[in-house]
């Protein structure tokens, strides 16, 4: 017997597996097509703009430095600088855009791939716990000056806030529209799973696979509730 696959809104109970079409289809997807010249350009500007902005607060400190300090080290000017960044405590955390994985978004919209909410959670983040948008020791040294300044640690939590945008409709389309509040919930466990992986990630010196990070979040998650 063939199983059809649902659409993205239906919802299924937690725990049941994903219908067979949904994984073939996302895994027979198009891999998105390699940024041109322009976005490689800009993440390259993106980037320098964090690295200047690290070597000034490791020689200057966070309050010695000065956006015109790190527009001078990077050879660009104040107006392309906020082209970039809000704040300079933007450009220190590496604030960059990121998007979801098409392929393993659509999965989980889907069900899958376990039919396990929290775990499927972890499926989803993972194309960008291994991969953060400014690379993983950009990511580190943002973490570790957050860890020692409570006000960036406290911006890039409201900045974390703010990104929930990118993943309602992939929650919403999971979980379907009998709960709104259900919806806004998950999404800011998928918040908190980033955050508390990146940090524990940090903690272990950058050693291990972020994928294993998350799954440890999750089964710290499941202790606290199920205690």
């Amino acid at each position: 017997m063939t199983t059809e696959p649902r659409s993205a809104a239906t919802v299924r109970p937690p725990g049941t597996v994903r219908p067979a079409g949904v994984a073939t289809a996302a895994a027979g997807a198009e891999p998105p097509p390699a940024p041109g010249l322009r976005e490689r350009k800009k993440a390259a500007r993106r980037a320098a703009l964090v690295d200047a902005t690290h070597e000034l607060v490791g020689a200057h400190g966070l309050d010695g430095v000065t956006v015109d300090m790190v527009c001078a080290a990077a050879g660009v000017s104040t107006r392309t600088f906020f082209n970039y960044f809000a704040t300079k405590d933007d450009a220190v955390l590496g604030h960059a855009p990121w998007e979801l994985d098409a392929g393993t978004a659509a999965v989980f919209a889907a069900g899958g791939p376990s039919g396990h909410l929290l775990d499927d959670l972890v499926t989803l983040l993972a194309p960008v716990l291994r991969d953060p948008p400014l690379g993983r020791d950009r990511m580190r040294r943002a973490l570790e000056l957050a860890a020692e300044h409570p006000r960036l640690m406290a911006h890039h939590v409201a900045w974390m806030d703010q990104q929930k945008d990118r993943l309602l409709d992939v929650v919403r389309s999971r979980l379907g529209d009998g709960s709104p509040h259900l919806v806004d919930t998950v999404t800011g466990l998928v918040l908190l799973l980033a955050h508390s992986t990146f940090v524990r990630w940090e903690a272990a010196g950058g050693a291990g696979d972020a994928e294993a990070h998350a799954r440890a979040v999750v089964a710290d998650l499941r202790a606290v509730v199920t205690a």
